[in-house]
């Protein structure tokens, strides 16, 4: 059987990261705040990240990094991993859900702009139209029009915000370091950094916790949280930042309503009409937009 080519991997690897980050907001609230404070399960994921991490690179890769890297690593795991979810969830607490998702489709618009800045990627009609058909089509299959900003909540749209611009500066600054060493290294460095930073403002609330109420389907809970939204998506995301564009990867967060849509059907929570199918197929178009690259003439 032939093998699988780097360009399907990627997406593949991102279709994954969709579905596990999907699946994620829905089943995350069944502990959280209830039984875990936010920032408290902030730390348990970036510590159990860290430990993973470690364990995977001393058994199979074994990567040294130059010393001269460790100040990137340290500014890429302040953006990409600490930054951005303090916070999306310190911003998620003061506003309302349907503004903090709305507010993160800014996300790949910032990825975009970046890369165009710092890489000086081209700004062909593909990717922009791409991008912004993605976001057009993920705003109405969430709702979108119900945004609306209000002065008590201002502070947390702002952290949103703050939380898509982090997120994305991640995206666009970490590429370099991924082109250069494995995406394990890269991500056992940044989880442990990450790790540092997030100590401060998680370990109350994760030494608060008490563990003698989580049952069965909490721990199932928490383990997905820790191997598959921690463990697995970062992987698979440095993976693809490693062979693909940042403005790419970061189109792939308007796969997450679409995800999060389909559970919810298949879950007898909503139904699938003709303008959700509308609203998901303009998510897909615009995805493949982001992807296609133009032939280059004569072969060359």
């Amino acid at each position: 059987m032939q093998r699988l080519s780097t360009a399907i991997k990627v997406h593949l690897s991102l279709l994954v990261v969709s579905l596990i980050y999907g699946a994620t907001f829905s089943m995350a609230k069944i502990i959280m705040p209830s039984l875990i404070a936010p920032y408290g399960f902030i730390l348990l994921r970036v510590f159990s990240g860290a430990v993973l991490f470690l364990l995977v690179h001393s058994l199979f890769v074994q990567e040294k990094v130059s010393r001269k890297d460790l100040a990137p690593l340290a500014i890429s795991a302040l953006f990409g991993v600490a930054a951005n979810m303090l916070m999306f969830f310190k911003g998620l607490s003061i506003t309302s859900p349907i503004n903090g998702s709305v507010l993160m489709l800014v996300t790949p618009v910032f990825v975009l702009i970046l890369s165009a800045l710092i890489y000086k990627e081209s700004l062909h009609w593909q990717k922009v139209s791409g991008v912004l058909m993605a976001a057009v089509g993920a705003l109405f299959l969430i709702g979108g029009w119900r945004l609306k900003f209000e002065a008590d909540k201002v502070i947390g749209d702002i952290f949103i915000m703050l939380n898509a611009l982090s997120y994305a500066i991640y995206l666009v600054y970490v590429r370099k370091l991924m082109r250069k060493y494995s995406p394990i290294t890269v991500s056992k460095w940044n989880f442990l950094f990450g790790f540092l930073f997030v100590l401060p403002f998680g370990f109350e609330e994760l030494m608060s916790v008490n563990w003698s109420l989580f049952g069965n389907v909490e721990w199932a809970i928490v383990a997905f949280v820790l191997l598959g939204t921690t463990f697995l998506t970062y992987l698979l995301n440095a993976y693809a930042l490693g062979h693909a564009s940042a403005t790419l990867v970061g189109s792939y967060i308007y796969l997450q309503p679409v995800v999060a849509t389909i559970l919810a059907i298949l879950l007898k929570q909503d139904q699938l009409n003709t303008l959700k199918v509308i609203y998901i197929l303009t998510i897909f178009a615009g995805v493949y937009l982001v992807s296609f690259k133009k032939k280059q003439i004569n072969g060359n």
